[in-house]
């Protein structure tokens, strides 16, 4: 049996938007707990634009949010410094980023369901799942590997930010390592490869860079947009998705917060079962009856019917009123890089 799984780097364009979205809900957080916020980003070249909704406590200025926006740009590492290795017409830069402001108030129906009758913010599905696998933290192989290795290469300094790889496993075994990593002239592509055969050993195909060039990199050679990297944030290519991002919404939002339910469920099913548990998830906008069915990979179902969730338990109980935003967008949602979460 063949599984296939990638990761992209907090560098790669679809995650800066993430990231720029993540990182400011956390500064609204830090102001304002309760704060209501779903903002989506986009960014191309050197022009970010951010349209949504926020209600808080806490009025952000326009030049907050702008100045905001290029911290998160500069805290992944695109900083004068960055650009200068690698000149302006192949990266960019925080400090200079052009910035559109889109954002108006949260829509009083969509309110009304939260904080009058405490039920979920909108309807939507939601799946999760967890492999009995203590030393992957109860996460694919596959998914495992692409992960570790993207982030090993990412703070390496090897070559740029904007990095993407790929994993084949094949009846357990790897079979085929795919990256795609920014170099410059002076780094060659054996140097790369020598790295990642240091940590990944056995035999296997690896490519490094197909085309044999990667030197743009960024929104200068990508369209960044929020959302777009489901399956790299949740379990690769071995779960199905649901309808929604986890990312630019705050703890209210079902898209964030059955996500996380549903990998903790199928967590603990998985460690008392002792075998791999898929959870689908379904809920209803004003209310917090949720239907569940819970099944091993060969189908057998373990639970089904409803769950009573409470939105405003659940984002208590997974600390989502503090600012832990950005930290779940740096190296993938679930696994071994985000053990201090409560969903983990």
């Amino acid at each position: 049996m063949i599984r296939v799984s990638e990761y992209v780097s907090l560098g790669h364009p679809d995650k800066i938007a993430d990231y720029i979205s993540q990182w400011l809900l956390d500064r609204y957080i830090e102001k304002d707990p309760d704060t209501r916020y779903a903002v989506e980003v986009q960014i191309k070249g050197w022009h970010v634009t951010l349209g949504g909704e926020v209600s808080s406590k806490y009025e952000m200025t326009a030049e907050e949010i702008r100045s905001h926006v290029r911290d998160a740009v500069n805290d992944i590492g695109y900083t004068r410094e960055y650009m200068g290795k690698w000149g302006s017409e192949n990266t960019i830069c925080g400090d200079l980023l052009d910035i559109s402001i889109f954002i108006s108030q949260q829509s009083p129906d969509i309110a009304q369901g939260v904080d009058g009758n405490r039920g979920w913010g909108d309807q939507g599905i939601f799946h999760g799942m967890a492999t009995y696998t203590p030393k992957t933290c109860g996460m694919p192989d596959d998914h495992t590997i692409a992960k570790r290795l993207c982030y090993q290469l990412f703070k390496s300094g090897l070559g740029g930010l904007d990095i993407k790889t790929q994993v084949v496993v094949e009846d357990g075994r790897l079979s085929k390592v795919i990256v795609a990593i920014p170099l410059l002239e002076d780094t060659p592509v054996g140097k790369v490869k020598r790295f990642i055969r240091s940590r990944l050993r056995g035999r296997y195909k690896l490519i490094v860079n197909g085309t044999g060039r990667y030197v743009k990199h960024a929104s200068i050679a990508d369209c960044g947009t929020t959302g777009r990297k489901l399956a790299v944030d949740f379990y690769g290519g071995n779960c199905i998705i649901g309808g929604g991002s986890p990312w630019t919404k705050d703890g209210t939002k079902a898209d964030l917060t059955l996500n996380l339910a549903a990998r903790r469920l199928a967590k603990n099913y998985a460690a008392q079962n002792k075998c791999d548990v898929f959870v689908s998830l379904a809920c209803c906008i004003g209310k917090q009856e949720v239907e569940v069915l819970i099944r091993d990979r060969a189908d057998n179902i373990l639970l089904q019917g409803q769950m009573t969730m409470n939105p405003e338990e659940l984002r208590k109980a997974y600390h989502l009123d503090t600012p832990i935003y950005a930290s779940m967008c740096r190296f993938g949602l679930f696994g071994e890089y985000q053990q201090d979460k409560a969903w983990e």
